[in-house]
């Protein structure tokens, strides 16, 4: 009662702020303890909306990941152990808890909750299954569940003792969703979790994000890294890295946006390189984001039409949260900031903390308030960080926190339905509901029943009506039931919806054997092989390797010239082709005639597969393939693709002859010399015994050598649409970068164009380019880790005649932190001045 007393007059005085539209309260130099209310006050809201309460200590403690279950309750894992002080000493102590927080009377407040475990030692992953949830602590992933009713863990069984390799939370696997697929994923992670027939199985997945991990409407997964603010996934999981002789460089991981601008409406002294110029602006306010975590996608009606499928990202260190529009562009995914200048929601208190948010089942968006003063873990506490912490007695209390409800202006709460309650035959409506919580919830409660008759029922499924929600999850549910089959999956290729298609190809993989699958396919990719959608042409090239050779090749090859200036395609079409490149490469050299840049691309991609499969036949042919083209781009295309391979130290000799060829006694007309140099590496004969820096002028060692293999692909993808694939450069594009000071130059200078983008006009090699000769601003690539950056660096260091030594991920890590806060392009002479500052 005294709870529901104190929350009753916290929502009072919220309803009184949003009347009077009252500015939030200035900031208070010490950073005082603000009751709930007092905190409410602090906020800045974009207009349309309030913010109410729903927890606050002591219901809820240290919440740092929020999930909705299929009744409306709101479970919270409270992480009690992390920095509760200035030493972090509960760190190790089992005082974590997994809470279940319930609003029993129905006014939106929480008023009851339930301790469903405790004893945990740094609790940091939740995923809600039947009776129970998975829960993460410590390294370990357990499997719990509730025998008797009462909502209290009664069993706690070991799942995988190496879930997590690292102890540190925040760079620790985490968070927990149900994907669209079956599978529950986490961030931080290359391990995804699912329960088939009756046992949980684990698999390995590709590498995502940080700290909390979402979905959109289409199953595409969404993370961000803390210095780079939204990553998603534009394929399915497990798909476009397929191949083992292809690293792609696009499709996973891709960076929706370079903005980092942060607009906070306080002062942020107390962040780690805040004594860094350029991290806090002239008022002692975060630049960029430092600390993003929880991107968290809008799939709800409750907010306004345009806000559906905006992602919100949490950003703790600069106290706010930031709206991100997303836009489809292509077959990729673009995100754009509408208020530049002004956050969706910032605070005042320097103790509100952001760290997890979910969509309720009303459609309001929850913030998880961890409502202390360190947030930064003590592994990275600096002495500047400790030195502000206490100066504004940061350090205590610990133990708080609230959640807070984002709704439109003037909404009067309605408990949710619990769908627990409802009859199976009552869930297949929820497969269409217009709030991604019902969809996401019914497909899982379906799926765990294991009920045949709810499977027998959704065969039945309209696809010609359209209504690709309920088709979509529909197609999943069914596959979770284990009752799917290809002709329910035949009949959704036929719907009006380029989406439902999508996944209909995706689940047919599984299909590929069966009598008539491929027959029906084939029909269906010569119908639609010149389709205008390309995330449809993605998915039909990923999805290709189904096929025997002739069907495939022909398939790829019109992706290829259709949409082969997209990087991604290009990777979706090498991803399809295991142990295929070298008859698909003889196939593309017969057809193609003209060449353009993107076809250049794909044969050279092509020669490095096959390189990477070590077939020594196949290494064998292309020689005769160069040889039989010569005279022509192909020949070129193809020796660049060895040449990049030729100085990894696993390459080396690949192939021995008796003695030597021919192809290397004669001279070869028109190609590069210093490649068919390099390519040499890859041979033995008697009198040619190569080891790695023989025949090469390169001065880099094995490791380094890998790094640049690895930079050539990365460099086509993100770089050479500017540059060119042989560094000199592209009318209206970019410069060369052939004998470049840039290039060759100071590699922190180097580092921070890549990072930060730099803008006309630049003087390379003595000449100097500006628009419209080039474009005006070469952009950021900062979305990109630091390993790649890396890469790319040391391949355009040493390739087209260039020489210089190696650039590690650790350099540019350096680099990046020491600019925190840069925000813009540089100019040429400002570039200069900033390294000629850090040398002196």
């Amino acid at each position: 009662m005294v709870f529901k007393l104190r929350h009753l007059l916290i929502v009072f005085s919220l309803a009184v702020v949003s009347c009077t539209e009252q500015k939030p309260l200035e900031e208070s130099h010490d950073s005082p303890v603000r009751s709930p209310q007092e905190e409410l006050a602090t906020f800045q809201i974009e207009k349309g909306f309030e913010v109410q309460l729903v927890a606050s200590e002591p219901l809820v403690e240290s919440p740092v990941i929020i999930q909705f279950d299929e009744d409306g309750r709101l479970w919270v894992v409270e992480m009690r152990g992390y920095m509760s002080d200035i030493e972090g000493s509960e760190e190790s102590l089992p005082v974590g808890r997994i809470a279940i927080l319930e609003d029993l009377d129905g006014d939106g407040v929480m008023d009851h909750r339930i301790t469903y475990l405790d004893g945990l030692i740094m609790p940091r992953a939740l995923g809600l299954v039947r009776n129970g949830a998975l829960v993460a602590e410590n390294n370990a992933l357990w499997i719990t569940k509730d025998l008797d009713g009462d909502w209290k863990a009664d069993t706690k069984v070991l799942l995988d003792s190496t879930y997590a390799s690292n102890g540190i939370p925040e760079h620790s696997d985490n968070g927990f969703v149900r994907n669209l697929d079956n599978w529950y994923y986490s961030a931080k992670s290359r391990l995804r979790y699912k329960f088939q027939n009756g046992f949980w199985i684990r698999d390995s997945t590709e590498f995502r994000g940080q700290w909390g991990i979402s979905q959109d409407d289409q199953g595409r997964l969404v993370y961000n890294y803390n210095w780079s603010q939204l990553h998603a996934d534009l394929v399915a999981p497990n798909s476009i890295t397929r191949n083992p002789n292809h690293q792609p460089s696009t499709g996973i991981d891709h960076g929706l946006t370079i903005d980092r601008k942060i607009f906070p409406i306080r002062s942020n002294l107390a962040v780690n390189r805040g004594y860094i110029p350029g991290t806090l602006d002239s008022a002692g306010r975060l630049l960029e984001f430092t600390s993003a975590c929880s991107p968290t996608v809008y799939r709800a009606d409750l907010f306004p039409k345009e806000y559906h499928g905006n992602i919100f990202v949490l950003e703790n260190a600069g106290n706010l949260v930031k709206r991100n529009v997303v836009r489809e562009k292509g077959m990729l995914l673009e995100a754009f900031d509408p208020n530049p200048g002004k956050e969706f929601l910032a605070s005042t208190d320097e103790r509100f903390r952001p760290v997890y948010a979910s969509v309720g089942p009303s459609g309001g968006l929850y913030i998880a308030d961890m409502y202390q003063g360190i947030v930064q873990h003590g592994s990275y506490m600096t002495p500047y960080l400790k030195e502000q912490t206490l100066l504004r007695k940061l350090e205590a209390p610990g133990h708080m926190g609230r959640i807070w409800r984002i709704v439109p202006k003037g909404y009067q709460y309605q408990k949710p339905p619990q769908l627990s309650k409802l009859a199976p035959d009552q869930f297949q409506v929820y497969l269409a509901n217009s709030n991604g919580f019902y969809r996401d919830q019914a497909q899982r409660i379906m799926v765990e029943s294991g009920d045949l008759k709810i499977a027998r029922d959704l065969q039945n499924l309209d696809f010609s009506l359209g209504g690709k929600y309920a088709s979509i999850h529909g197609l999943y549910t069914l596959e979770g039931l284990g009752a799917l089959d290809s002709k329910i999956l035949f009949n959704a290729l036929n719907s009006s919806s380029p989406e439902v298609q999508i996944h209909a190809l995706r689940l047919l993989e599984a299909f590929q054997n069966e009598p008539g699958v491929k027959q029906n396919l084939k029909k269906f990719y010569q119908a639609n092989s010149g389709t205008k959608n390309p995330t449809l042409a993605l998915q039909m090239a990923l999805s290709s390797f189904v096929f025997e050779s002739e069907v495939q090749f022909e398939a790829l090859k019109q992706m290829a010239e259709q949409y082969g200036y997209e990087a991604l395609m290009r990777d979706a079409i090498l991803s399809s082709l295991e142990k295929r490149e070298s008859d698909f490469l003889n196939f593309l050299t017969a057809d193609w005639k003209n060449p353009n840049p993107e076809k250049e691309i794909v044969l050279e991609m092509l020669s490095a597969a096959i390189i990477r499969n070590k077939d020594k036949n196949e290494i064998t042919d292309l020689l005769i393939l160069i040889e039989k083209n010569q005279d022509n781009w192909k020949a070129q295309a193809i020796l660049a693709g060895m040449a990049v391979q030729a100085g990894d130290v696993e390459n080396i000799g690949l192939v021995s002859f008796s003695s030597q060829p021919a192809f290397f006694k004669d001279q070869k007309m028109g190609l590069d010399l210093r490649q068919l140099e390099k390519i040499k590496l890859l041979f033995r004969w008697p009198g040619h015994q190569p080891e790695i820096g023989e025949n090469t002028t390169m001065i880099l060692d094995a490791e380094s050598m890998k790094q640049f293999a690895s930079g050539r692909q990365k460099y086509l993808s993100a770089c050479a649409g500017c540059h060119g694939g042989n560094g000199k450069g592209v009318n209206r594009m970019g410069p060369p970068l052939a004998n470049s000071d840039w290039v060759l130059g100071d590699e922190r200078r180097l580092s921070l164009i890549l990072l930060h983008g730099i803008e006309g006009p630049i003087e390379v090699t003595g000449k100097e380019y500006d628009a419209p000769e080039i474009l005006p601003v070469m952009p950021s690539h900062s979305t990109l880790d630091d390993g790649s950056i890396a890469a790319i660096l040391t391949y355009i260091r040493n390739e087209w005649g260039n020489q210089a030594a190696p650039i590690s991920g650790r350099t540019v890590g350096r680099v990046r932190h020491t600019s925190q806060g840069r925000v813009y392009p540089w100019s040429a002479n400002e570039l200069n001045e900033h390294v000629k500052n850090l040398q002196e």
